[in-house]
């Protein structure tokens, strides 16, 4: 069992690896601070996994400052978590956003837990939701024999719904009405080799679609 030493030597290490991190950034930049303190105006909205492989700066290359970052367990969007909801509502009716990402990964274990025929107590109402993408594409996933081919299949199919669920809100809606922006696309990390694979959503059409009964541009 991890004793009180060890834990203050981990919780001394975060402070030490801060001091070094900002020595380094304002010996290589010395105007960082200034401008970061200055206010932030991110490209990006990054809805990613809770996973901690996953930091989404690290793997896109992004600096602080360039993208405004949610995360919860599998990269859920709903329409009841007032979390996300207002994160959305914020990244771009206030910051601007141009392009909102969905970052799901192969290997997630809610997508796995969902799949896992049992009570999970607390998680199941979480869960249920990827559950419902389950259902919605029943048919293309009881078709697939492989169990791990079906698994990353729903991974893939899961973040495409919560691209569609980013779609619906209204201040997507009425953004891109208004400015063209932002556009809304889907990722899934693979930890075997590091990479980002965009799934290719096509995000007009899907707009087009969802508006048929999900219009809030009036």
């Amino acid at each position: 069992m991890t004793n009180t030493d060890d834990l203050a030597k981990s919780h001394n290490r975060l402070l030490e690896n801060n001091r070094a991190w900002a020595a380094e950034q304002q010996q290589r930049d010395p105007g960082f601070f200034a401008r970061l303190s200055a206010g932030q105006s991110p490209e990006f909205l990054w809805i990613g996994c809770s996973d901690s492989r996953i930091p989404a700066e690290l793997i896109t290359g992004l600096e602080p400052g360039e993208a405004f970052i949610h995360r919860n367990i599998a990269n859920l969007v709903c329409n009841t978590d007032l979390n996300v909801m207002s994160v959305i509502n914020y990244a771009v009716r206030h910051l601007a956003v141009k392009q909102i990402i969905v970052c799901g990964h192969y290997g997630c274990g809610g997508v796995q837990a969902a799949m896992t025929p049992k009570d999970l107590g607390l998680l199941n109402p979480w869960l249920r939701n990827i559950r419902d993408v389950y259902r919605i594409h029943e048919a293309e996933l009881d078709a697939i024999a492989d169990d791990d081919d079906r698994y990353k299949r729903l991974v893939e199919l899961n973040v495409e719904e919560q691209v569609r669920n980013v779609v619906k809100t209204a201040a997507v809606q009425q953004s891109y009405a208004r400015n063209r922006y932002p556009v809304v696309r889907g990722y899934v990390f693979g930890f075997n080799d590091g990479l980002l694979k965009d799934l290719e959503i096509d995000f007009e059409a899907m707009l087009a679609n969802v508006q048929k009964i999900y219009n809030l541009t009036t």
